[in-house]
């Protein structure tokens, strides 16, 4: 009997919803299956995806072959990652202890990453919201400069013609 590890799709048309499943090869997609691994939802962002990393762990290691979709997702969560660290400690090039520590290490900065991304999508997404609401934008005055310099002259040759009257009526009074 060949095991497979596949995507049954669940969800409405047009928005499709994933159950990661162990199943038969030859039932059918949406089918009888053997175990629920976890699900998948690539309609958020960044795309949901809730598994079970031993489980699926155990599964690989007894056999089970995933399709292509399956290999990215348990590749993105670490459970190929912990088979490559488990096939070290059995040739004996580390201790489990250290093989723990470094997946441990490792899962950490993934989901680290993972929740980063997460709050920049809530950011942006907050972002627009405001963007659209009701609230009309302030628009900026548009800012209408005078030439000072020329103002200054006209300002100098208006008081200099004025002292220059000045001037002339002192001497023909006199």
């Amino acid at each position: 009997m060949a095991v497979k590890i596949r995507l049954q799709r669940m969800g409405r048309k047009k928005r499709p919803f994933y159950q990661i499943v162990v199943a038969d090869s030859r039932s059918p997609r949406d089918g009888r299956f053997i175990d629920n691994l976890g699900s998948y939802n690539p309609m958020t962002k960044p795309a949901t995806i809730e598994i079970d990393r031993d489980r699926a762990y155990d599964w690989v290691t007894k056999g089970a072959q995933p399709t292509d979709t399956v290999r990215a997702i348990l590749r993105f969560k670490g459970v190929y990652y912990r088979k490559h660290l488990m096939r070290g400690v059995a040739k004996g090039s580390m201790t489990i202890e250290e093989a723990t520590e470094k997946f441990q290490a490792w899962v950490d900065a993934k989901e680290s990453k993972t929740a980063a991304r997460v709050q920049k999508t809530a950011e942006e997404k907050e972002a627009f919201r405001l963007a659209v609401s009701g609230v009309a934008k302030a628009k900026p005055v548009p800012v209408v400069e005078e030439p000072v310099a020329e103002a200054e002259e006209e300002v100098t040759e208006a008081t200099a013609d004025e002292t220059a009257a000045e001037e002339t009526s002192e001497e023909t009074a006199e």
